[in-house]
Formats: C-alpha cells, structure tokens, sequence
C-alpha cells in the first residue's frame, strides 16, 4: 500500500480538481487528464498491436457513469482469457514492468512512465473473497461494452455486475451512488442482473432502498 504523504494528498486533490471541471468533455478514457491519459494512450497502443477487446472497468468506470466524487489511482481492465498472455508478453516490451504474480491473484503490471498500476481482470476469473466466491466469473469484455483496439469504459449494467460479484463494503457503496445518480436505468440494470444470477437481484433490492434512503428530501 503506497504511504499517505502530503504530496500524495495534493495530486488527488489536484486530480479531482481537473475531473470536476472537465467532467461534460471527457466522455472516454483517453480524455482523462496528464499521466492518466497518457497510461490509456500506453494501453491503447498495445490493444491496436494485438487487436484485443478491452473495457475499463473499476474506479474509473464508476466516475465515468456518474458518481463524481470517486477519485481512483489504479486502472482496472478486462481482458479475454484466450488473449491475456498476448497483452502482457507485447506490454513487458512496451513500457511497462510486469508484477510478480502470486498464486491465486490476477495479473498487474506498472506503466514504467507514469508509474499508475494496471490490474488485469481476467474473463472467467471468479471474483469476491476466498470466503465469499461470487457465483458467477467475468463476462468476455465484448459482452461489457468493448470494442477492438481502443479501450472503452464499461457499461453500466455490467460495472453494477461485477461490483455485486465482488461483494466489498466499498463496492456496495458504489452501487449505491451509481444508483442514486442513474435512477433512470434501473429497470435495465434490473433486467441483466436477473439474466446473469438472481442472488444479484436481491442484492440489488438491498442496495436500492440504500439509495432511496439517501435521497434529498
């Protein structure tokens, strides 16, 4: 876990800065602003060397459909099983350091330059805790929203999806926010969690009384 340092504090604050005044314009991942940018343009680069399908998907993701206060530091990327080992052979040759990968855990890696953390979320990886696996494994990125050769955010009902799979307080917490703010698309939200698992419907009912309970009178 990196150190809280005051200069830490500035750059997140710096960053939320430049993510509130720019919030209208940046409609994809390659609008985010400096070394964010750049990390997507690095990424970018190697999906239009292999031709693979990709979504952006954790923090950034939830920033991007709405909830304006999550400021993140990692990026978070889907990828197709079949074409993992592809990515990260051409990313270890262009500019970026891979992390040891422990037993169990997905692949990550360091862009050299910007030195922000890239996590691979592998399809057919099972989220959740050890004690608490989801029921379901992680869709193919062409099924969240992607397209070939340039990263895309992933889409909403899917990013609800994975959060309800990964089960953590602060996923929940997100739910809630994303919820509170895209109150217009919660019966399709509600429509894909009841074709992917019905445990994810309840969990989603839960999740909205939170949010109506949060509500300004």
């Amino acid at each position: 876990m990196n150190p809280v340092t005051l200069e830490r504090l500035n750059q997140k604050l710096q960053l939320a800065d430049q993510l509130l005044a720019g919030r209208a314009t940046m409609l994809e991942p390659q609008d985010l602003p400096g070394r964010y940018g750049r990390v997507i343009r690095a990424v970018d680069h190697l999906l239009g060397i292999t031709q693979i399908e990709a979504v952006l998907g954790g923090g950034w993701a939830v920033w991007f459909h709405g909830y304006a206060g999550r400021v993140t530091q990692d990026l978070d990327v889907a990828l197709p099983a079949d074409r993992i080992e592809e990515f990260l052979q051409s990313a270890a040759v262009s500019g970026f350091e891979l992390l040891a990968r422990q037993e169990g855990r997905w692949p990550k890696m360091i862009h050299k330059e910007t030195r922000i953390q890239v996590d691979i979320l592998p399809e057919g990886a099972r989220p959740g805790t050890p004690s608490r696996p989801a029921p379901t494994t992680i869709p193919h990125p062409s099924r969240m929203g992607a397209s070939i050769g340039r990263l895309r955010y992933i889409n909403l009902p899917c990013l609800i999806e994975l959060k309800i799979a990964a089960g953590r307080a602060r996923d929940h917490g997100d739910i809630v926010e994303l919820l509170r703010v895209n109150a217009d698309q919660a019966a399709g939200i509600r429509q894909h969690l009841a074709e992917v698992h019905p445990d994810y419907v309840k969990v989603l009912d839960e999740l909205e009384r939170a949010a109506r309970e949060q509500q300004d009178p």
